[in-house]
C-alpha cells in the first residue's frame, strides 16, 4: 500500500555502526468539550548544557549498537542484535536510551527540521491546549528555532489548530486535517448526546451553530472567540457557561471550521473548507496505515498501546494500521514488549548522542511525555503526579536530562527579577536543574 508520505516520514534503512548503549534501571483551563480543568489528563478517554554527568555516572553502561536481524525490518528478541559475534546482546532498556532514541524521531536533539511545517509532519500531531506552549513545542525542533516563524506558518495556512483526536486541541498541517477528523472524529463524538444534554442544549441547537459559524465565516472571513460566539448568540443559540465552548468545539469535530491564522495576538477561527480547499481523504484502511507509519516514525520507539491512547482509536483499528506500514518500521523488543521505530533513527542518534544526553527544557503538554501511553521510559512513575498536580490534567513545563525527566520547571518574579526556576525530583539530582535560567533565556 502507498501512503501520501514525505521522505522525512519514512526514511529508508540507515546502516548501522556501534553506539554506546545508555542503561538505566529499570493554569485551571477548559477541557476537551468544554468540562473545566479538564484537558488532557494524560490516562482517561478523552540544548546544549550537559548536567547528565552525575546521572550517567549512576546509570551508564554500554553495548554494541543495533543491526538488523534478518526478515522484514525488525530486530530479534529480546532487543537489538549485535554487529559484533563476539559481542554481549544487549536489550534497549526502559531508560534513558528509549528516551533518547525519542528524543532523536521527534527532532528535538540531532537533526531539527527545516521548517516549522515538516516539524508539526514529523510529529503528525502536537498536543495544543496551550498554544503558546505548542508554538514552542514546534519552534524547538526546527532549524530555525523561531516561534515567529511558527506563527507565520499558521498565518499562510500550513498549519492549523483544531480538535482532531480525543476530543483534545492539536496543531496539524492543514493538509492533515480533514482526514484526520475522518478518520479519528467519530470516537470523540461517542459521548456528545450525554454532554449536549448536561448543557441543556438541543441538536437543533448545535445543528444551528453550525449554520451561523459557515454563514459568518463564508467568503474569507475570520472571527476569534468571541466575535464567533456573539454571532451563535445573535442567531438565537445559547452560549452561556460552557454553552458556548461545546458549540465551537463541535463545529470544529464536525469539519465545519478550525483555528488558523493570528490577529492582534489571537488565534481566529476560519471555515475549514475555505482555508484547506480540495483536502486529501485517503480511504479508511490506508488512513489507519498511514497514521501507523507516521506516528512510528515521528515517536518510535513506541507501542500499539502508544498509538491507541496517543489517536484514541481502538488497540484493533491500531494493529489493522500497523499491518501494512511495518514494512516502513523497525521493531525491538523493551521488557517483553514490542516497540516499532523509524529505521534511522539509532544512527541518527549515535552522531548526536552527546547532544540528546544534554539538558533540553520543553514546555507543558509537550509531545515528549503526552505522546504515549506509557511513560515510564522516560519518567518514573514515582514522580508521574508531579508533572501534572491534583491530576486537573495541567501539565508542567519538564527538564530531560539525558532522555529522562528529571524534574519540572517555572518562571518566578517579575520584570527584571523574573527567571526561570528548576524543581528536580530527586533530592540527590538538585545538580541537574542548576542550568535551567540560563537554557530557558536561550529558548526561542
Amino acid at each position: 500500500m502507498k501512503y501520501s508520505l514525505r521522505p522525512d516520514d519514512v526514511p529508508a534503512t540507515a546502516s548501522r555502526s556501534r553506539v554506546p548503549v545508555t542503561r538505566v534501571a529499570s493554569a485551571q483551563g477548559e477541557g476537551e468539550d468544554g468540562r473545566p480543568g479538564r484537558q488532557d489528563h494524560g490516562e482517561d478517554e478523552d540544548g546544549g548544557h550537559d548536567a547528565a554527568a552525575p546521572l550517567r555516572a549512576r546509570t551508564e553502561g554500554t553495548c554494541h549498537a543495533a543491526t538488523l536481524a534478518p526478515g522484514r525490518g525488525r530486530h530479534e528478541a529480546p532487543g537489538w542484535r549485535t554487529s559484533d559475534p563476539g559481542a554481549t546482546v544487549c536489550p534497549v532498556t526502559t531508560g534513558s536510551e528509549v528516551g533518547l532514541l525519542r528524543l532523536v524521531a521527534q527532532r528535538v536533539a540531532g537533526p531539527r527540521a527545516a521548517t516549522p511545517a515538516e516539524a508539526v509532519r514529523r510529529l503528525t500531531a502536537v498536543q495544543g491546549q496551550d498554544h503558546p506552549g505548542s508554538v514552542l513545542s514546534v519552534a524547538l525542533r526546527t532549524a530555525g528555532r523561531s516561534r515567529a516563524e511558527v506563527f507565520a506558518a499558521m498565518d499562510r495556512g500550513e498549519i492549523v489548530r483544531s480538535w482532531p483526536m480525543r476530543g483534545t486541541l492539536h496543531l496539524t498541517l492543514a493538509e492533515d486535517l480533514p482526514w484526520m477528523l475522518d478518520l479519528l472524529g467519530q470516537r470523540a463524538l461517542a459521548g456528545v448526546a450525554k454532554r449536549r444534554a448536561l448543557l441543556e442544549l438541543t441538536e437543533e441547537d448545535v445543528a444551528r451553530a453550525c449554520e451561523v459559524a459557515v454563514a459568518a465565516l463564508s467568503g474569507g472571513r475570520r472571527l476569534s472567540r468571541a466575535g464567533l460566539l456573539a454571532a451563535f448568540d445573535a442567531g438565537g443559540v445559547p452560549v452561556t457557561g460552557q454553552r458556548g465552548y461545546h458549540l465551537i468545539w463541535f463545529a470544529a469535530q464536525t469539519g465545519h471550521i478550525c483555528l488558523g491564522p493570528t490577529e492582534d495576538g489571537e488565534q481566529q477561527f476560519v471555515l475549514l473548507d475555505e482555508w484547506v480547499p480540495g483536502p486529501r481523504r485517503p480511504e479508511r484502511e490506508e488512513a489507519l496505515g498511514e497514521l501507523a507509519a507516521r506516528f512510528f516514525a515521528g515517536h518510535g520507539p513506541g507501542t500499539v498501546q502508544d498509538l491507541a491512547r496517543w489517536s484514541g482509536l481502538t488497540v484493533r483499528d491500531c494493529r489493522a494500521g500497523l499491518a501494512p506500514a511495518r514494512e516502513h518500521l523497525d521493531s525491538t523488543t523493551v521488557e517483553g514488549v514490542e516497540h516499532f521505530l523509524d529505521p534511522a533513527t539509532p544512527e541518527l542518534l549515535a552522531a548526536c548522542r552527546e547532544e540528546a544526553r544534554g539538558t533540553v527544557l520543553l514546555p507543558g503538554f509537550d509531545e515528549f511525555v503526552l505522546g504515549y501511553g506509557d511513560r515510564s521510559a522516560v519518567l518514573d512513575p514515582a514522580y508521574a503526579d508531579r508533572i501534572a498536580p491534583g491530576a486537573n490534567g495541567i501539565f508542567q513545563p519538564t527538564v530531560v536530562v539525558a532522555g529522562r525527566v528529571v524534574g519540572t520547571w517555572h518562571y518566578a518574579g517579575r520584570g527584571a527579577r523574573r527567571a526561570a526556576v528548576g524543581t528536580a525530583f530527586d533530592p540527590a539530582d538538585a545538580d541537574l536543574v542548576t542550568g535551567v535560567p540560563e537554557l530557558a533565556a536561550a529558548l526561542p
